[in-house]
């Protein structure tokens, strides 16, 4: 069955730009956290401990705000949501992390906006405007770039590779679960409340946990701590303020800034120094994505004189 999502309004495009903006930063610094802090985690005990910090932090402001329990139509969205993003793909994209080198993994990761964009249209009813599709081809062509400029030597173990085709499986089938949860409750409850399913599901890595903050350095512990608190409570509340307010495709492919905004990070915090391919790379993400999101422009129009007509026809009835 097709589920139908709302318009795109021009104001509600400009915000989603902006939590959009946001989201890419802070999962961006994520992966640079993430190398520096997974050599004294296990894969699970990490993805639960910065689960538990978010899960957290959302919380106290659920309360503060006093939104509640979402309704029952948004739970089996934040359970998907939560089970296959927060928990496969949290656990699935550490474990690679620790197999294959950076630049493979994001090759291999950005096979997930392609598959938002074509569930999304099958299954959210998007469509697939040209422009999105172009500018997915563009953004997808700069991200292999990006990711071969920072492969070592091409090489990576079959295990690594298979183990980040399943977190973009993950991630891409947790946004559409997400969505339509989006239609029915907001944001901050969809986030909050899927990050505590992803934490339960995660529990089985207890014991890991207390053990690796036993014997980690007081760095790493800082950085689960920052994960929590920042790409995933901060991030992935921005990142469903702006999925509510934009399509699942345009969304998927905004993804795209974040390798290039790594290979940035870890130039200034790593002194990585980025080939001219990973620059040429970034360029052509830049591109793919502002070409994709054009396609909210001619959205918007449509979207107004949609309502113009119908304003019309209500007054004629009158």
């Amino acid at each position: 069955m097709t589920v139908r999502t709302p318009a795109v309004r021009r104001a509600d495009e400009r915000r989603a730009v902006a939590a959009a903006g946001v989201t890419v930063l802070l999962w961006a610094s994520a992966f640079v956290v993430i190398r520096d802090t997974v050599p004294h985690f296990s894969p699970g005990a990490l993805a639960l401990g910065r689960l538990l910090v978010g899960a957290a932090i959302l919380g106290a402001f659920l309360a503060v705000r006093g939104e509640g329990l979402p309704p029952r139509p948004a739970w089996p969205g934040i359970l998907g949501s939560g089970l296959l993003w927060f928990g496969v793909y949290f656990v699935a994209l550490n474990w690679a992390e620790q197999r294959v080198d950076a630049g493979t993994a994001a090759l291999v990761m950005n096979i997930g906006p392609i598959l938002i964009a074509l569930l999304g249209a099958r299954l959210l009813g998007e469509g697939l405007p040209r422009r999105l599709l172009a500018g997915v081809a563009l953004a997808c062509a700069g991200a292999g770039l990006v990711g071969l400029a920072g492969a070592d030597e091409g090489r990576a173990p079959l295990l690594g590779v298979l183990l980040c085709l399943l977190a973009a499986v993950g991630c891409a089938t947790g946004v559409l679960a997400q969505k339509p949860a989006l239609g029915h409750a907001s944001a901050l409850q969809v986030t909050t409340f899927g990050c505590a399913v992803g934490a339960a599901a995660c529990l089985p890595f207890a014991g890991g946990l207390v053990h690796d903050l036993g014997a980690a350095p007081a760095r790493a512990v800082l950085g689960v701590i920052y994960l929590g608190v920042f790409p995933t409570a901060l991030a992935f509340s921005t990142w469903a303020y702006a999925l509510a307010r934009t399509t699942a495709g345009r969304m998927g492919a905004t993804t795209y800034l974040v390798p290039v905004v790594v290979v940035l990070m870890s130039w200034l915090f790593l002194g990585e120094v980025p080939t001219l391919t990973a620059l040429a790379g970034g360029a052509l993400c830049l591109v793919g994505v502002a070409v994709s999101r054009s396609t909210a422009r001619t959205t918007a129009v449509d979207n107004q004189v949609d309502d113009h007509e119908e304003e019309n026809r209500d007054g004629l009835r009158r």
